[in-house]
Order: C-alpha cells, then structure tokens, then sequence
C-alpha cells in the first residue's frame, strides 16, 4: 500500500492510497489471486475432491497430468492460468486477440504454455478457449457465459484477498474508490467487499473509452455488448460484454460510472512512475479516472476535497516494457 503524497497534494486531496499491484507471486498483476482459486476449486470439482495435501507437489501427484487447462486473455489472466498449469505440471493452451503485445505473449509462453492469437477480439478468444472444453481440459475464464458460471464465480472469489489486505493495510477507511472494469470480475469482487457494511465508500467504475461495455450497459439497463474494435491501450480492459456472473454486483454495487481516454492513463502512467510506482496502461485506469473526476465539475458533486481520503488500484506492472518506455520516457525499474 502506497500512501501518494504527491499525488493527494496535487488534486488537493486529503489522502491517496494506492493498493500496487505490479507484482505478485513473481507474476505483474493481481490475476494469480483469481486464476490460483479457480483451477483449484474447477479441479477439485472435477476430480471429486483432493486428498489430503499441504504442497503443490502433493497435488500435482494427485492429478497426475491427467489434465489440461484452457483460457482466453489480454494478457494477466491467461499468464497466471499457464503459471498454476506449470506449477501443477499440466499442459495449457491460452488464446489471445489480434492486436495483443508481443511481450505478453511471450511472458504466457515464457510459463510453458501455447499461445494463440485469434484473429478477432477478446470475446473472440473466449469463445475459441471454450471449444477447448472436455473431460480433459478444464476451462478457466475470469468472464461467463450460460452454462458456465461457476469457475468465474470462484475467480471473483480469489479477487477478495486484496481487499482484505486492504482492510489491514489502509490506517483508516476510504471515503472513495476507484476500479478499474473489464468484464467485472475485479469489480464484482470490490462491490461485494465494500458494500457488505454500513457507511461504506462511493464506487466509482472506470473503463476505456473504447471498451466501455459496462457503462453502456448500464444505459440500457441491461447487459449488452459493444462493437469493436476495443483497442485502447488499457489492453486488460478491452472487453464488449460484462460477465453474467459479475453484472449482479457490479450494477447495483457502484454510484458513478465513467470511461477514460488513453490519454488520461498514459498521464496517470508518468504521474505514478514519479511517485515510484511502475504501473502498465491497464494499472493506471484507476488514476486516469481520479484524474478525469479531478478536472471537471465531477469534483464538486462527488465531494471531493481537502478531507477526501481515496483509494485507487495499481491492477499491472509494465506488462510491454517497451510500450512503458515510450510512454513514460524511461524504461521501467
């Protein structure tokens, strides 16, 4: 947890956290935490339970690579997948949209994975990772569709770790909070966490400009899916439709939905990498909408002033060190 001094003074905000999650688990995003949940509890499901065991080791053994592992991504989630298939000593095959970042697709192979690129977008490579389903091979998404619910519903459930650590980790409670939205999972997950109390803080849903699928549908009063292409820079965030899974929380659980330009996150990049902090296009939406909310009349009617404690999340490290570079005029580290 990063308190953002800087950052708080700038805005003329009482306090600024920012939950960084560039690394964790030796991976640069938060995504293990769901990934890790959600093949453990598809394959405990699968195989009617695990015996009794205390090391990845003991698991492996159990399941005897008996098994293979499927998943589609913009990046995070399909590297976090091909990681616990790695550590589980099980083959996986993770899909990708056209336009992914060599650098992400190379970090995926780098954990033994295959990785293919679909020539479409992220629902695209969804629908392509769940041909891949068999009694075979498990597919582990962190977005639903009819007929499979409940492997995302335990990705949201991993999710919760961080704001439990949050919880441990802020000196006092955020009076706001900034998430960053794809399908919603992460939101899910948030909503549910801070809206399970009395008093809580005021939700505030950011998205791309060119992906914001969860506004829309939120115009419409119902799921629906967006055009593409969804090709802001903020790649993690590039989805059309919500999950099914994630719609409940996220559409009654938030007061303010909003979308940014890839402007705004490309300045949210350079203002976090002052404050020491190496955040990838998808890591500094949260930012990029405090920033948006900042410089407008939203300020005033959201209350935002000198006593405004805030909270923002860090979702990504520098994903595509090279795009980094180019943004934030030095490499990252």
């Amino acid at each position: 947890m990063v308190h953002a001094r800087g950052i708080a003074e700038s805005l003329g905000l009482g306090a600024v956290w920012i939950k960084n999650e560039f690394s964790r688990l030796d991976l640069p995003s938060f995504k293990i935490l769901g990934a890790s949940w959600g093949t453990y509890r598809a394959l405990d499901d699968r195989i009617g339970g695990f015996d009794e065991w205390s090391t990845l080791d003991d698991l492996k053994r159990q399941l005897g690579g008996r098994f293979s592992l499927a998943a589609a991504t913009d990046g995070n989630h399909g590297r976090a997948v091909a990681r616990m298939a790695k550590l589980l000593g099980l083959p996986a095959a993770i899909y990708v949209p056209a336009g992914t970042a060599d650098a992400r697709i190379e970090g995926i192979r780098s954990e033994g994975a295959s990785c293919e690129v679909v020539d479409g977008s992220y629902e695209d490579a969804v629908e392509r990772s769940a041909q891949d389903a068999s009694d075979d091979c498990l597919v582990i998404s962190d977005t639903s569709w009819e007929g499979y619910q409940d492997v995302p519903r335990w990705v949201i459930e991993g999710y919760s770790t961080i704001f439990k650590e949050v919880d441990e980790q802020l000196p006092e409670a955020p009076d706001v909070v900034f998430i960053q939205m794809g399908v919603g999972a992460l939101g899910a997950a948030a909503a549910r966490h801070f809206r399970s109390r009395s008093g809580g803080p005021r939700m505030i849903a950011v998205e791309p400009d060119h992906a914001a699928c969860i506004l829309a549908s939120m115009e419409a009063g119902e799921i629906v899916t967006i055009p593409g292409p969804h090709d802001s820079i903020m790649a993690g965030l590039n989805c059309g439709t919500p999950s099914v899974v994630s719609w409940p929380d996220v559409s009654h659980g938030y007061d303010l939905y909003m979308s940014v330009s890839d402007r705004r996150a490309e300045e949210g990049m350079r203002i976090l990498a002052d404050e020491g902090i190496v955040a990838g296009e998808t890591g500094a939406a949260g930012l990029a909408g405090l920033l948006e909310v900042c410089d407008g009349p939203l300020k005033e009617r959201l209350g935002l002033g000198s006593g405004s404690k805030v909270l923002l999340l860090c979702t990504e490290g520098a994903t595509d060190p090279a795009a980094y570079e180019r943004i934030v005029g030095r490499p990252p580290g």
